[in-house]
């Protein structure tokens, strides 16, 4: 059984329920499970119960995915782009979280220019990815992750206030990887989705 996902099932249920709570006893009731989802995941994570604060805001509308955009970038060598991350010091293809007011291709774009450096355009979609049903490391939040392929228009490599670097980096050579952001198996399903047109989109 997957517990850390069914914590969050639980967790979001019961803020619907606060959401919509029609009477003081909703409220009452759905709040206790939104505080039994945060000891349980707590205890799965290993953590202090305060250090899940940042997860557990009250919730003011119905509560879905976040949704993590990410661009993947091959140069003429083959080789991919990648940014290596001040956070934990490992590396993942150029992305983040989807900024509201502009669409998932314009994000990608902007991602990929301000953690790089490289200026592109969105060819096409290669994937949506479920965070769950990869090898990711246990998260509080359900992420939807998108990655489009991108084409080189111009810039030139360079960091970011939250990037530590950039650089291409060939299949066979991969750098350690920031695995709560992509993990190996993804990279190499992506890269086959780049090089064969013919491939459909790859979802879940």
């Amino acid at each position: 059984m997957d517990y850390l996902n069914t914590i969050k099932r639980i967790k979001a249920l019961a803020e619907t329920g606060l959401v919509y709570a029609g009477n003081g006893y909703e409220i009452e009731r759905n709040q206790e499970l939104v505080d039994l989802s945060k000891e349980l995941m707590a205890s799965i994570a290993n953590k202090p119960i305060k250090s899940l604060d940042s997860f557990y805001l009250p919730p003011t509308e119905y509560p879905t995915p976040k949704v993590d955009v990410r661009g993947f970038v091959l140069n003429d060598k083959n080789e991919i782009l990648m940014a290596k991350e001040v956070v934990d010091g490992k590396w993942t293809i150029p992305g983040g979280w989807c900024d509201i007011g502009i669409s998932p291709a314009e994000n990608a774009v902007k991602e990929v220019e301000e953690e790089t450096g490289i200026q592109t355009e969105v060819v096409r979609l290669l994937a949506v990815y479920d965070k769950r049903f990869h090898q990711h490391p246990p998260s509080p939040l359900y992420v939807y992750k998108i990655v489009f392929l991108c084409r080189i228009t111009g810039g030139e490599l360079r960091g970011a206030f939250d990037i530590e670097d950039s650089g291409w980096f060939s299949l066979d050579h991969l750098p350690a990887l920031s695995e709560d952001r992509i993990v190996k198996s993804q990279i190499e399903e992506l890269y086959r989705l780049a090089k064969d047109e013919s491939l459909p989109v790859v979802f879940d």
